[in-house]
This record gives C-alpha cells, structure tokens and sequence, in this order.
C-alpha cells in the first residue's frame, strides 16, 4: 500500500526498462569496457610467475595463478567481443562501414588474445611435466608475447582510432574524450612497431607510458557512456515511442 502524498521508488529493474535502448546500450558498452581494463590487469599480473619463471622452474602456486589468469582472460575476450557488438546499433548510423570495421577488429583482437590464452595453457603443462622438451616452454611464452603485442597493442590501437574517429564525428561523447582515442591509439601502434623491433622491452616505462593515453580513452568513455550515455549526435533510438533520446545532454 502507497501511502497519500508518498511517491513510490520503483525498483531498480523497473528503472533499468524504462531506459531507452540508446541508454542501455551505453550502459552496457561502458560496463564491458571497464571490464576489459579490469580482466587485462589482473591477467597481467597473473600470469607473471609463470611467463618469467627462471630455466622453466615454477614457483609455488604460478601455475594455479596462471590458470586464475586464463580466466581473467577469457572474461576480457568475451568484454572485448561484447562492446564491439554492443556498440554496432549505434555506430552504424554514423558510418556502417567503419562500424562494421570496429565490430570485426574487436572480434581480431579477441580472437589474438584467445590465442594468447592457450599458449599459457600450453606452458603450464609443460612446466608440469619433468620431461618436457627443452626450449618449448620458450618458445610458448614467445607466443603468448607476440599476441599480446598483436592483440592488445596493435589490434586494439587501431580499433581505438576507429571508434574515436566516429566518436569524435558524431559527438557521441565530449570531444576531448574521443582526441584521447585519436591520440593514443597511433600512440600504442606505434609503440608496438618500436618493442617489435627491439627498441624497448614492452613491459617497460616507455610502453607503459605510450599506453597511458588508450588507458585513459576507455575509463573517460566507460565512465561517461555508464554516467550520462551517448551524445544528442547518436539519433534517435527509440522512434517507436515517439520520442528522440538525448540522455546524454552533451551539447556542442
């Protein structure tokens, strides 16, 4: 019973379906991306006592930190597979080209990082075994670093220019947001090319630091599409109900 003059709070599902889809889209969209910088990191630092274990010999508890990480990792492919797909209703509107080329770069990505994976499985049941060949542990951690150049350097470089370049066209978010994007996914390619070359060790300041500027791209975006959605650029999601969505309030 609703008492006179007391105004009912609906409950947060009622909430969440009163959203327009642009609004859903954009919630959704910032969540998998602030999940993909949450399951990165801690793969990351999962997987550091097994890849840099000396002459093959694991410490106790690497290989069940690493196989925490292979989980960690799968959520980040799946993140990163879902905010290309979750972004693609909206894109498209702006360019179906480019958003069709964001939707498959994110599923490269996914799929470079997938390959990451089983090589660190690969390497734990080598280092589980006594009698592994010598020099194959070696060989699969230069694999799992190779596609962690690809993937998460290069792959994701140009997939972060692509977004922000639409970002930046259609205002979906402010503009200084999507120049963090343009900025910095040249930044980390070019980076990559440098590590790929021998100039410096990815896992170094110079690659931390060309990296901050992605790093920065995706929390400003997670946090305002979660925060205030899309920009009035992103049109009209819900024309059924006859009403144009600008939940964003982000003004020119």
């Amino acid at each position: 019973m609703v008492l006179p003059g007391v105004r009912r709070t609906p409950p947060p599902s009622e909430g969440y379906e009163k959203m327009s889809p642009d609004r859903r889209t954009a919630v959704a969209a910032g969540s998998l991306f602030l999940l993909t910088e949450a399951a990165a990191i801690a793969g990351a630092v999962l997987y550091h006592p097994l890849l840099s274990a000396a002459d093959g010999r694991l410490a106790q508890g690497a290989d069940t930190r690493a196989l925490l990480g292979v989980l960690c990792e799968v959520v980040l492919v799946v993140a990163v597979a879902g905010s290309g797909a979750a972004l693609f209703p909206v894109l498209r509107r702006h360019g179906e080209g480019l958003a069709l080329g964001y939707a498959f770069g994110r599923l490269l990505e996914a799929a470079v990082i997938a390959l990451g994976i089983v090589a660190v499985l690969a390497l734990v049941t080598l280092r589980r075994d006594a009698g592994a060949a010598a020099g194959a542990d070696v060989a699969l951690a230069a694999v799992h670093d190779w596609t962690f150049l690809l993937g998460p350097n290069i792959a994701l470089g140009l997939n972060t220019v692509l977004l922000a370049y639409l970002a930046y066209r259609a205002r979906l978010v402010p503009r200084f947001i999507a120049v963090l994007g343009l900025v910095g996914g040249p930044l980390i390619c070019a980076s990559a090319v440098a590590v790929m070359f021998g100039a410096y060790a990815q896992l170094s300041v110079a690659g931390s630091a060309a990296a901050l500027p992605v790093f920065a791209w995706e929390l400003g975006l997670a946090g305002w599409l979660i925060v205030r959605g899309f920009g009035p650029g992103s049109g009209a999601a819900s024309r059924a109900d006859g009403e144009v969505a600008d939940p964003a309030g982000v003004r020119p």
